[in-house]
Protein backbone atom coordinates (compact mmCIF):
# COMPACT_ATOMS: atom_id res chain seq x y z
CA UNK A 1 0.00 0.00 0.00
CA UNK A 2 1.48 3.52 -0.81
CA UNK A 3 -0.11 6.75 0.72
CA UNK A 4 0.97 10.14 -1.45
CA UNK A 5 -0.39 12.89 -2.78
CA UNK A 6 -1.18 13.59 -6.77
CA UNK A 7 0.65 16.75 -8.55
CA UNK A 8 -1.19 18.15 -11.04
CA UNK A 9 -0.47 21.38 -13.15
CA UNK A 10 -2.00 24.60 -12.56
CA UNK A 11 -3.37 27.46 -14.46
CA UNK A 12 0.06 29.31 -14.31
CA UNK A 13 2.08 26.17 -15.52
CA UNK A 14 3.31 25.29 -12.20
CA UNK A 15 2.90 21.98 -10.21
CA UNK A 16 1.20 21.42 -7.23
CA UNK A 17 0.26 18.54 -5.17
CA UNK A 18 -3.44 17.73 -4.13
CA UNK A 19 -4.53 18.88 -0.61
CA UNK A 20 -6.15 15.03 -0.23
CA UNK A 21 -4.05 12.09 0.09
CA UNK A 22 -4.53 8.93 -2.40
CA UNK A 23 -4.23 5.36 -1.39
CA UNK A 24 -2.55 2.97 -4.07
CA UNK A 25 -2.66 -0.79 -3.78
CA UNK A 26 -2.96 -4.30 -5.52
CA UNK A 27 -6.66 -5.81 -5.18
CA UNK A 28 -7.74 -9.63 -4.82
CA UNK A 29 -7.47 -9.26 -8.86
CA UNK A 30 -3.90 -8.53 -8.09
CA UNK A 31 -4.62 -5.28 -10.34
CA UNK A 32 -3.41 -1.88 -8.62
CA UNK A 33 -6.33 0.47 -7.77
CA UNK A 34 -6.26 4.10 -6.42
CA UNK A 35 -8.72 5.50 -3.94
CA UNK A 36 -9.35 8.96 -3.04
CA UNK A 37 -8.79 9.62 0.99
CA UNK A 38 -9.11 12.30 3.28
CA UNK A 39 -6.56 15.90 3.95
CA UNK A 40 -5.38 14.34 6.66
CA UNK A 41 -2.98 11.78 6.49
CA UNK A 42 -3.03 9.56 9.52
CA UNK A 43 -7.23 9.42 8.52
CA UNK A 44 -6.06 8.26 5.03
CA UNK A 45 -3.58 5.49 6.53
CA UNK A 46 -6.58 4.09 8.63
CA UNK A 47 -8.83 3.92 5.39
CA UNK A 48 -5.86 1.86 3.49
CA UNK A 49 -5.31 -0.52 6.19
CA UNK A 50 -9.48 -1.08 6.18
CA UNK A 51 -9.18 -1.65 2.45
CA UNK A 52 -6.61 -3.85 2.98
CA UNK A 53 -8.52 -5.95 5.40
CA UNK A 54 -11.36 -6.15 2.99
CA UNK A 55 -9.15 -7.28 -0.06
CA UNK A 56 -7.72 -9.38 2.42
CA UNK A 57 -11.12 -11.47 3.64
CA UNK A 58 -11.88 -11.24 -0.40
CA UNK A 59 -9.02 -13.34 -1.36
CA UNK A 60 -9.12 -15.90 1.39
CA UNK A 61 -13.60 -16.35 0.56
CA UNK A 62 -14.52 -14.99 3.94
CA UNK A 63 -16.94 -12.87 5.15
CA UNK A 64 -15.79 -9.48 6.61
CA UNK A 65 -15.47 -9.61 10.40
CA UNK A 66 -18.11 -8.15 12.66
CA UNK A 67 -15.84 -4.44 12.74
CA UNK A 68 -14.99 -4.72 9.05
CA UNK A 69 -18.85 -5.38 9.05
CA UNK A 70 -19.99 -2.09 11.04
CA UNK A 71 -17.33 -0.24 9.14
CA UNK A 72 -18.60 -0.79 5.52
CA UNK A 73 -22.27 0.02 6.21
CA UNK A 74 -20.70 3.72 7.81
CA UNK A 75 -18.71 4.37 4.81
CA UNK A 76 -20.22 7.02 2.33
CA UNK A 77 -22.28 5.38 -0.58
CA UNK A 78 -19.69 6.19 -3.50
CA UNK A 79 -16.90 4.66 -2.10
CA UNK A 80 -19.68 1.70 -1.62
CA UNK A 81 -20.00 1.89 -4.73
CA UNK A 82 -16.92 1.66 -6.09
CA UNK A 83 -16.16 -1.76 -3.87
CA UNK A 84 -19.20 -3.48 -5.82
CA UNK A 85 -17.78 -2.51 -9.02
CA UNK A 86 -14.47 -3.79 -8.70
CA UNK A 87 -15.64 -6.97 -7.22
CA UNK A 88 -14.79 -6.18 -3.33
CA UNK A 89 -18.40 -5.83 -2.02
CA UNK A 90 -21.58 -8.04 -3.27
CA UNK A 91 -24.33 -5.96 -3.96
CA UNK A 92 -26.27 -7.05 -1.27
CA UNK A 93 -24.19 -5.94 1.49
CA UNK A 94 -23.90 -2.64 -0.09
CA UNK A 95 -27.65 -2.15 -0.30
CA UNK A 96 -27.51 -1.67 3.17
CA UNK A 97 -26.63 1.66 2.50
CA UNK A 98 -29.88 2.82 0.95
CA UNK A 99 -31.99 4.98 3.08
CA UNK A 100 -34.14 3.35 5.80
CA UNK A 101 -37.48 3.90 4.06
CA UNK A 102 -36.49 1.76 1.40
CA UNK A 103 -35.74 -1.02 2.93
CA UNK A 104 -38.81 -0.63 4.87
CA UNK A 105 -41.06 -1.06 1.50
CA UNK A 106 -38.87 -4.16 0.89
CA UNK A 107 -39.66 -5.01 4.44
CA UNK A 108 -43.26 -4.68 4.07
CA UNK A 109 -43.22 -7.01 0.56
CA UNK A 110 -41.34 -9.72 2.42
CA UNK A 111 -44.16 -9.93 5.20
CA UNK A 112 -46.30 -10.05 2.39
CA UNK A 113 -44.69 -12.79 0.46
CA UNK A 114 -44.33 -14.79 3.66
CA UNK A 115 -48.04 -14.69 4.04
CA UNK A 116 -48.81 -12.14 6.84
CA UNK A 117 -51.82 -10.51 6.37
CA UNK A 118 -51.99 -6.75 4.81
CA UNK A 119 -53.45 -5.40 8.05
CA UNK A 120 -50.94 -7.52 10.07
CA UNK A 121 -48.27 -6.24 7.94
CA UNK A 122 -49.64 -2.47 7.89
CA UNK A 123 -49.66 -2.61 11.62
CA UNK A 124 -45.89 -3.41 12.18
CA UNK A 125 -44.28 -1.42 9.31
CA UNK A 126 -46.12 1.42 10.75
CA UNK A 127 -44.83 1.06 14.19
CA UNK A 128 -41.26 0.39 12.67
CA UNK A 129 -41.49 3.52 10.15
CA UNK A 130 -42.72 5.59 13.25
CA UNK A 131 -39.44 4.80 15.63
CA UNK A 132 -37.52 5.22 12.66
CA UNK A 133 -38.33 8.96 11.87
CA UNK A 134 -39.36 9.90 15.33
CA UNK A 135 -35.72 9.03 16.16
CA UNK A 136 -34.43 10.72 13.33
CA UNK A 137 -33.01 7.77 11.57
CA UNK A 138 -32.00 7.96 7.62
CA UNK A 139 -29.71 5.23 7.26
CA UNK A 140 -28.85 1.52 8.73
CA UNK A 141 -25.29 3.05 10.63
CA UNK A 142 -27.84 5.48 12.67
CA UNK A 143 -29.88 2.99 13.98
CA UNK A 144 -29.01 3.35 17.66
CA UNK A 145 -30.15 1.42 20.82
CA UNK A 146 -30.28 4.34 23.28
CA UNK A 147 -31.89 6.53 20.84
CA UNK A 148 -34.98 3.83 20.67
CA UNK A 149 -35.12 3.54 24.23
CA UNK A 150 -35.13 6.77 25.12
CA UNK A 151 -37.90 8.18 22.13
CA UNK A 152 -39.96 5.10 23.49
CA UNK A 153 -40.25 6.64 27.38
CA UNK A 154 -41.12 10.26 25.48
CA UNK A 155 -43.55 7.66 24.00
CA UNK A 156 -44.76 6.87 27.28
CA UNK A 157 -44.50 10.06 29.30
CA UNK A 158 -45.75 12.12 27.65
CA UNK A 159 -49.45 13.67 28.39
CA UNK A 160 -51.60 10.91 26.22
CA UNK A 161 -48.94 8.42 26.99
CA UNK A 162 -48.50 5.13 25.38
CA UNK A 163 -48.86 1.89 27.77
CA UNK A 164 -45.80 -0.10 28.19
CA UNK A 165 -47.79 -2.76 26.43
CA UNK A 166 -47.91 -0.57 23.50
CA UNK A 167 -43.89 0.39 23.87
CA UNK A 168 -43.35 -3.10 24.11
CA UNK A 169 -44.82 -3.69 20.76
CA UNK A 170 -43.58 -1.08 19.17
CA UNK A 171 -39.92 -2.62 19.99
CA UNK A 172 -41.16 -5.48 18.59
CA UNK A 173 -41.63 -4.12 15.35
CA UNK A 174 -38.57 -2.29 14.68
CA UNK A 175 -36.58 -5.17 16.16
CA UNK A 176 -38.03 -7.35 13.86
CA UNK A 177 -37.14 -5.44 10.87
CA UNK A 178 -33.69 -5.57 12.32
CA UNK A 179 -34.04 -9.29 12.23
CA UNK A 180 -35.11 -9.09 8.78
CA UNK A 181 -32.30 -6.90 7.93
CA UNK A 182 -29.75 -9.08 9.16
CA UNK A 183 -31.06 -12.37 7.48
CA UNK A 184 -31.65 -10.87 4.43
CA UNK A 185 -27.56 -10.37 4.81
CA UNK A 186 -27.71 -6.12 4.67
CA UNK A 187 -26.47 -6.19 7.72
CA UNK A 188 -23.64 -7.99 9.91
CA UNK A 189 -25.93 -7.41 13.24
CA UNK A 190 -29.00 -5.89 14.75
CA UNK A 191 -27.57 -2.80 17.00
CA UNK A 192 -30.83 -3.72 19.27
CA UNK A 193 -30.54 -7.33 19.65
CA UNK A 194 -30.12 -6.75 23.99
CA UNK A 195 -33.01 -4.45 24.05
CA UNK A 196 -35.70 -6.09 26.36
CA UNK A 197 -39.51 -5.49 26.58
CA UNK A 198 -40.54 -3.92 29.89
CA UNK A 199 -42.63 -5.69 32.55
CA UNK A 200 -46.28 -4.87 31.97
CA UNK A 201 -48.03 -3.66 35.08
CA UNK A 202 -51.65 -4.35 35.85
CA UNK A 203 -51.89 -0.75 36.74
CA UNK A 204 -50.49 0.28 33.95
CA UNK A 205 -53.54 -0.93 31.35
CA UNK A 206 -54.74 1.61 28.76
CA UNK A 207 -58.15 -0.01 27.78
CA UNK A 208 -58.41 -3.02 30.47
CA UNK A 209 -61.44 -5.35 29.43
CA UNK A 210 -63.69 -7.03 32.05
CA UNK A 211 -66.51 -9.60 31.66
CA UNK A 212 -70.47 -9.28 32.10
CA UNK A 213 -72.35 -11.09 34.90
CA UNK A 214 -74.14 -14.27 32.98
CA UNK A 215 -77.71 -12.09 33.10
CA UNK A 216 -76.35 -9.37 31.91
CA UNK A 217 -75.33 -10.59 28.70
CA UNK A 218 -78.98 -12.87 28.60
CA UNK A 219 -80.00 -9.24 28.73
CA UNK A 220 -77.97 -8.13 25.86
CA UNK A 221 -78.80 -10.88 23.44
CA UNK A 222 -82.29 -10.44 23.98
CA UNK A 223 -82.58 -7.35 23.31
CA UNK A 224 -80.50 -7.12 20.38
CA UNK A 225 -82.78 -9.81 19.06
CA UNK A 226 -85.23 -7.32 18.65
CA UNK A 227 -83.26 -4.10 18.20
CA UNK A 228 -82.90 -2.92 14.52
CA UNK A 229 -80.13 -2.60 11.72
CA UNK A 230 -76.44 -1.17 12.68
CA UNK A 231 -73.78 -1.19 10.04
CA UNK A 232 -75.99 -3.48 7.57
CA UNK A 233 -76.70 -6.05 9.88
CA UNK A 234 -80.19 -6.91 11.23
CA UNK A 235 -80.58 -7.36 15.08
CA UNK A 236 -81.26 -11.15 14.52
CA UNK A 237 -77.49 -11.68 12.99
CA UNK A 238 -75.68 -9.34 15.44
CA UNK A 239 -77.36 -11.45 17.97
CA UNK A 240 -76.02 -14.60 16.59
CA UNK A 241 -72.59 -13.00 16.23
CA UNK A 242 -72.41 -11.85 19.68
CA UNK A 243 -73.60 -15.15 21.13
CA UNK A 244 -71.12 -17.00 18.72
CA UNK A 245 -68.22 -14.75 19.96
CA UNK A 246 -68.84 -15.24 23.98
CA UNK A 247 -69.49 -19.04 23.32
CA UNK A 248 -66.40 -19.58 20.57
CA UNK A 249 -63.80 -17.28 22.13
CA UNK A 250 -63.38 -16.65 18.11
CA UNK A 251 -61.81 -12.58 17.42
CA UNK A 252 -62.97 -10.27 14.80
CA UNK A 253 -61.09 -10.73 12.30
CA UNK A 254 -61.38 -15.11 12.49
CA UNK A 255 -65.11 -13.82 12.11
CA UNK A 256 -64.57 -12.05 9.65
CA UNK A 257 -63.32 -14.31 7.52
CA UNK A 258 -65.43 -17.10 8.26
CA UNK A 259 -68.11 -18.22 5.62
CA UNK A 260 -71.23 -20.63 5.66
CA UNK A 261 -68.62 -23.64 4.26
CA UNK A 262 -66.51 -23.03 7.73
CA UNK A 263 -68.82 -24.48 9.67
CA UNK A 264 -69.79 -28.38 9.82
CA UNK A 265 -73.61 -27.97 11.37
CA UNK A 266 -73.32 -32.20 11.95
CA UNK A 267 -69.89 -32.30 14.00
CA UNK A 268 -70.96 -28.83 15.36
CA UNK A 269 -67.68 -27.58 14.36
CA UNK A 270 -66.16 -24.44 13.19
CA UNK A 271 -63.33 -23.80 11.21
CA UNK A 272 -60.39 -20.98 11.17
CA UNK A 273 -58.00 -21.43 8.31
CA UNK A 274 -54.27 -20.46 9.22
CA UNK A 275 -54.14 -17.45 7.37
CA UNK A 276 -56.54 -15.46 9.17
CA UNK A 277 -55.82 -17.32 13.01
CA UNK A 278 -53.34 -15.50 14.95
CA UNK A 279 -51.11 -17.89 15.64
CA UNK A 280 -51.40 -18.98 11.84
CA UNK A 281 -52.66 -22.10 12.46
CA UNK A 282 -55.83 -24.09 11.46
CA UNK A 283 -58.32 -24.28 14.09
CA UNK A 284 -61.35 -26.15 15.08
CA UNK A 285 -63.31 -25.19 17.23
CA UNK A 286 -66.97 -26.93 18.82
CA UNK A 287 -69.69 -24.98 18.32
CA UNK A 288 -73.00 -25.51 20.85
CA UNK A 289 -75.41 -27.96 19.63
CA UNK A 290 -78.45 -25.05 20.03
CA UNK A 291 -76.54 -22.53 18.43
CA UNK A 292 -75.14 -24.87 15.49
CA UNK A 293 -79.24 -25.21 15.09
CA UNK A 294 -80.04 -21.40 14.83
CA UNK A 295 -76.84 -21.05 13.06
CA UNK A 296 -77.70 -23.44 10.07
CA UNK A 297 -81.34 -21.94 9.95
CA UNK A 298 -79.92 -18.52 9.29
CA UNK A 299 -77.48 -19.35 6.55
CA UNK A 300 -80.56 -21.42 4.66
CA UNK A 301 -80.34 -20.44 1.16
CA UNK A 302 -77.10 -19.21 1.01
CA UNK A 303 -73.93 -20.04 -0.96
CA UNK A 304 -71.49 -22.19 0.85
CA UNK A 305 -68.83 -19.47 -0.30
CA UNK A 306 -71.06 -16.39 1.14
CA UNK A 307 -69.47 -14.32 4.20
CA UNK A 308 -71.26 -16.11 7.44
CA UNK A 309 -71.97 -12.68 8.70
CA UNK A 310 -71.65 -8.78 7.33
CA UNK A 311 -75.71 -8.43 6.31
CA UNK A 312 -75.72 -5.67 3.21
CA UNK A 313 -72.30 -4.67 3.63
CA UNK A 314 -71.49 -8.52 2.43
CA UNK A 315 -68.76 -8.28 5.06
CA UNK A 316 -68.16 -8.03 8.72
CA UNK A 317 -67.64 -4.27 9.29
CA UNK A 318 -64.65 -3.18 11.40
CA UNK A 319 -66.34 -0.91 13.59
CA UNK A 320 -67.90 -3.80 15.84
CA UNK A 321 -66.84 -2.20 18.61
CA UNK A 322 -68.79 0.94 18.01
CA UNK A 323 -71.72 -1.42 17.09
CA UNK A 324 -72.06 -3.13 20.13
CA UNK A 325 -71.39 -0.09 22.13
CA UNK A 326 -75.04 0.96 20.54
CA UNK A 327 -76.22 -2.16 21.68
CA UNK A 328 -75.10 -2.29 24.96
CA UNK A 329 -76.67 1.25 25.32
CA UNK A 330 -79.89 0.05 24.22
CA UNK A 331 -80.29 -1.91 27.26
CA UNK A 332 -78.25 0.20 29.65
CA UNK A 333 -75.25 -1.71 30.23
CA UNK A 334 -72.50 0.85 30.58
CA UNK A 335 -69.54 0.25 27.70
CA UNK A 336 -66.86 1.47 30.54
CA UNK A 337 -67.51 0.91 34.32
CA UNK A 338 -64.99 1.77 36.88
CA UNK A 339 -62.22 2.19 33.80
CA UNK A 340 -62.78 -1.54 32.90
CA UNK A 341 -64.15 -1.63 28.81
CA UNK A 342 -66.37 -3.93 27.42
CA UNK A 343 -66.11 -3.68 24.25
CA UNK A 344 -66.33 -6.47 21.06
CA UNK A 345 -62.61 -7.94 21.80
CA UNK A 346 -63.85 -8.35 25.35
CA UNK A 347 -66.48 -11.11 24.41
CA UNK A 348 -63.15 -13.30 24.44
CA UNK A 349 -62.61 -12.27 28.14
CA UNK A 350 -66.45 -13.19 28.76
CA UNK A 351 -65.28 -16.75 27.09
CA UNK A 352 -62.53 -17.49 29.46
CA UNK A 353 -64.54 -16.32 33.06
CA UNK A 354 -67.62 -18.47 31.65
CA UNK A 355 -65.28 -21.68 30.87
CA UNK A 356 -63.41 -20.88 34.42
CA UNK A 357 -66.65 -20.40 36.28
CA UNK A 358 -68.30 -23.69 34.73
CA UNK A 359 -65.19 -25.61 36.31
CA UNK A 360 -63.65 -26.15 32.88
CA UNK A 361 -59.67 -27.21 33.09
CA UNK A 362 -57.55 -24.21 32.66
CA UNK A 363 -55.80 -26.37 29.62
CA UNK A 364 -58.80 -27.24 27.52
CA UNK A 365 -59.74 -23.12 28.19
CA UNK A 366 -56.38 -22.29 27.16
CA UNK A 367 -56.82 -24.65 23.87
CA UNK A 368 -60.35 -23.36 23.26
CA UNK A 369 -58.53 -19.59 23.52
CA UNK A 370 -56.10 -20.14 21.24
CA UNK A 371 -53.40 -18.90 23.89
CA UNK A 372 -49.78 -20.57 23.82
CA UNK A 373 -48.87 -19.18 27.29
CA UNK A 374 -51.32 -20.23 29.92
CA UNK A 375 -50.37 -17.70 31.76
CA UNK A 376 -51.93 -15.47 29.48
CA UNK A 377 -55.65 -17.24 29.73
CA UNK A 378 -55.46 -17.12 33.77
CA UNK A 379 -54.23 -13.86 34.16
CA UNK A 380 -55.70 -11.87 31.53
CA UNK A 381 -58.74 -13.32 30.30
CA UNK A 382 -60.18 -14.68 33.32
CA UNK A 383 -62.66 -12.43 35.64
CA UNK A 384 -64.27 -13.12 38.73
CA UNK A 385 -67.84 -12.88 38.81
CA UNK A 386 -69.97 -11.68 41.22
CA UNK A 387 -70.27 -14.19 44.28
CA UNK A 388 -67.56 -16.45 43.23
CA UNK A 389 -65.48 -15.62 45.80
CA UNK A 390 -68.35 -16.39 48.48
CA UNK A 391 -68.81 -19.54 47.30
CA UNK A 392 -65.09 -20.72 47.28
CA UNK A 393 -64.94 -19.73 50.76
CA UNK A 394 -68.02 -21.00 51.73
CA UNK A 395 -67.12 -24.54 50.74
CA UNK A 396 -64.45 -24.67 52.55
CA UNK A 397 -64.08 -26.76 55.41
CA UNK A 398 -66.12 -26.21 58.73
CA UNK A 399 -62.96 -26.43 61.32
CA UNK A 400 -65.40 -26.02 63.90
CA UNK A 401 -66.91 -29.48 63.70
CA UNK A 402 -65.34 -31.99 66.33
CA UNK A 403 -62.56 -33.88 65.46
CA UNK A 404 -63.06 -37.99 64.44
CA UNK A 405 -59.84 -39.14 66.40
CA UNK A 406 -57.00 -38.18 68.33
CA UNK A 407 -53.51 -38.09 66.94
CA UNK A 408 -51.38 -41.12 67.90
CA UNK A 409 -48.21 -39.92 70.47
CA UNK A 410 -44.81 -39.84 68.55
CA UNK A 411 -41.45 -39.00 69.82
CA UNK A 412 -38.74 -39.57 71.81
CA UNK A 413 -40.85 -39.13 75.53
CA UNK A 414 -40.10 -42.99 75.78
CA UNK A 415 -43.81 -43.93 75.05
CA UNK A 416 -43.36 -45.19 72.26
CA UNK A 417 -43.29 -49.00 71.08
CA UNK A 418 -40.16 -49.74 70.27
CA UNK A 419 -41.14 -52.89 69.22
CA UNK A 420 -43.41 -52.13 66.87
CA UNK A 421 -40.79 -50.08 65.47
CA UNK A 422 -38.38 -52.34 64.57
CA UNK A 423 -41.06 -54.79 63.43
CA UNK A 424 -41.87 -52.21 60.89
CA UNK A 425 -38.33 -51.82 59.85
CA UNK A 426 -38.19 -55.42 59.55
CA UNK A 427 -40.74 -55.70 56.94
CA UNK A 428 -43.47 -57.84 58.96
CA UNK A 429 -46.30 -55.70 59.34
CA UNK A 430 -48.92 -58.28 60.40
CA UNK A 431 -48.38 -59.38 63.82
CA UNK A 432 -46.45 -58.94 66.65
CA UNK A 433 -46.99 -62.46 68.51
CA UNK A 434 -44.98 -65.72 68.10
CA UNK A 435 -45.91 -69.51 67.13
CA UNK A 436 -47.24 -69.76 71.17
CA UNK A 437 -49.06 -66.42 70.98
CA UNK A 438 -46.65 -64.62 72.51
CA UNK A 439 -44.45 -61.18 71.53
CA UNK A 440 -41.26 -62.22 70.48
CA UNK A 441 -38.53 -60.00 71.99
CA UNK A 442 -38.57 -58.09 68.56
CA UNK A 443 -41.79 -57.35 68.33
CA UNK A 444 -42.74 -59.70 65.77
CA UNK A 445 -39.73 -59.75 63.32
CA UNK A 446 -39.22 -63.27 64.29
CA UNK A 447 -41.30 -65.59 62.08
CA UNK A 448 -43.75 -67.86 63.44
CA UNK A 449 -42.15 -71.36 61.54
CA UNK A 450 -38.94 -69.74 62.89
CA UNK A 451 -36.88 -72.84 63.88
CA UNK A 452 -33.49 -70.90 64.97
CA UNK A 453 -32.89 -70.98 68.59
CA UNK A 454 -32.52 -67.03 69.56
CA UNK A 455 -32.00 -66.09 66.04
CA UNK A 456 -34.10 -63.48 63.98
CA UNK A 457 -35.26 -65.16 60.23
CA UNK A 458 -35.64 -62.18 58.03
CA UNK A 459 -34.14 -60.34 55.14
CA UNK A 460 -33.02 -57.46 56.63
CA UNK A 461 -29.40 -57.87 57.65
CA UNK A 462 -30.32 -55.03 60.01
CA UNK A 463 -31.21 -57.71 62.71
CA UNK A 464 -28.59 -60.65 61.93
CA UNK A 465 -26.82 -59.89 65.40
CA UNK A 466 -30.22 -58.86 67.93
CA UNK A 467 -27.58 -58.61 70.69
CA UNK A 468 -26.95 -54.82 69.00
CA UNK A 469 -30.35 -53.89 70.20
CA UNK A 470 -30.64 -55.26 73.82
Amino acid sequence: MRIFKATYKARDGSTRRTQKWYIELRDHLSITRRFSAFNDKTQSKALGWQIERLVSCRIAGERPTPELSRWLEAIPDRLKDRFVKIGLLEAERAAAGKPLNNHLQDFEQSLLAKGDTKGHVQVVVSRARRIIEGCGFKSWADLSANRVQRYLARLRNGGDGISIQTSNHYLQAIKQFCVWMTNSRLASESPLRHLKSLRILQTDRRHARRALEPNEIRILLEATKQAPERYGMSGYERYMLYKLAIESGLRRKELQSLTVSSFDFEACTVTVIDAYSKNRKQSVLPVRKGTAIELQRFFLGRLPGAKAFGGRYKRLTDKTANMLRADLAEVGIPYVDDGFFFDFHAQRHQTGTLLASTGVHPKIAQSIMQHSDINLTMSRYIHTLTGQEAEAIAGLPDLSTPSKQKMTATGTDGKTDLASCLAFLGGNHHSAMDSNGQTNQLGGVKNADSKANGRIRTDNHWFTKPELYR
